[in-house]
């Protein structure tokens, strides 16, 4: 069964190329997705699914029901892009004016169509039901899982799969790791009132931008002197708003600011340790404070006993594009799988993207690319996941 699903998905790589060029030159901004979720349903349209559409809302659901009783795996790809003016020089670069698929999720969707197509195809061979979730707006908090969980996308679902094409990655080869995979996310605003006057005098004014530099320098003792040195963290101020005229002690600021923690632990303890600051702030500065803590995407964390099956499953795949499956660091950026992951036993694996020839660029780079042989490596990887499962 496995290797007429290997075969099959070969058979079908070309076209699932064709499909990831296609949406390369269509992007389209989280939230604000109206032709890619049209171009899916399309897809499956006289095919022997159920899809539902408008579920998030602009998501889609497919339902693969084989007719025999068993369990049911979900499989998640997005589809949103970024704010990116593109500089690949593709000759299928964006012809969306500063919209850029910079994160692969052309290519998520792409190999998501044709394994779907090639599950249906195979529906006969095995018992439960796939659902497919073609999900929005993985970039843009509140992202687009909530919306579709809350729409029912998960019920009667037992366990959810998902995985990123990653251009820092090795191509041809799957990682993984069990447990904590991914950092969690929160934004922060502060805004420092302060008074304002004449430069000559600071002694008549209250100076607020002396008050936020102040705090910017007292966030760098968070993670070195806060949290353990086994505890990741990462704290970045990206906006210091006091701009003015030189000779007038402002009156007020606004930070904004970006907390990445690998447990939801951390990213609490920072947040409490960044309020301790800011009232410390207001006492000796004499200054008044508005501060506001916005978590969003918690921490990835991949189900231990699941993500052992799904890595003992694909290395004993027969399977010759997938040339190795080794375990991998956390990772960084912050991903919204992570509430399909905190309500069901999930895993979020990896397909190795780096491009063989050229130089690599990291995701959300005007630059990004990938090699296009870790779809197929993704397609297999999932699918026969899929299959072993629902044997």
């Amino acid at each position: 069964m496995n290797k007429q699903l290997i075969n099959t998905l070969q058979e079908k790589e070309e076209r699932m190329i064709e499909i990831r060029r296609y949406l390369h030159q269509h992007p389209e901004l989280s939230f604000k997705e109206q032709e890619t979720p049209k171009y899916i349903a399309d897809f499956y349209k006289d095919k022997d699914c159920e899809v539902e559409t408008n579920v998030g809302p602009n998501g889609a659901k497919v339902t693969i029901d084989s007719g025999k009783p068993g369990k049911t795996i979900a499989i998640r790809a997005d589809f949103d892009a970024l704010p990116i003016q593109e500089a690949t020089g593709l000759p299928f670069a964006s012809k969306n004016e500063g919209v850029m698929h910079a994160c692969g999720h052309d290519a998520h969707t792409a190999y998501m169509l044709i394994l779907g197509e090639t599950l249906i195809e195979m529906k006969d061979q095995f018992k439960g039901k796939v659902i497919i979730i073609h999900q929005p707006a993985e970039e843009m908090p509140p992202g687009g899982a909530q919306g579709m969980i809350k729409d029912g996308v998960l019920d009667g679902v037992d366990h959810v799969l998902g995985a990123h094409v990653m251009s820092t990655m090795e191509a041809g080869k799957v990682f993984y790791r069990e447990g904590f995979v991914q950092t969690g996310r929160a934004y922060f605003k502060l805004k420092v009132q302060g008074s304002g006057g004449h430069g000559s005098s600071p002694h008549m004014a209250n100076d607020a931008i002396v008050a936020g530099a102040q705090f910017v320098t007292e966030v760098q003792t968070i993670v070195s002197r806060r949290l353990s040195p086994f505890e990741t963290g990462v704290i970045t101020i990206g906006s210091f708003d006091g701009k003015g005229q030189f000779n007038v002690i402002k009156d007020a600021v606004e930070l904004e600011g970006d907390v990445r923690a690998l447990t939801d632990d951390t990213r609490d303890t920072i947040e409490k340790e960044l309020k301790r600051l800011v009232e410390g702030l207001e006492s000796t500065f004499g200054v008044t404070c508005e501060f506001e803590f916005k978590k969003d995407y918690p921490a990835l964390y991949n189900d231990p006993e699941f993500t052992q099956y799904v890595a003992q499953t694909i290395k004993e795949a027969d399977a010759d594009d997938i040339q190795g499956i080794e375990v991998c660091e956390p990772q960084p950026p912050s991903e919204d799988f992570a509430f399909y992951a905190a309500t069901l036993p999930s895993t979020f694996i990896y397909s190795g993207a780096a491009p063989k020839d050229g130089k690599i660029y990291p995701h959300h780079h005007p630059k990004f690319t990938i090699d296009e042989s870790s779809m197929l490596v993704a397609a297999e990887a999932v699918g026969t996941v899929v299959l072993d499962y629902l044997s």
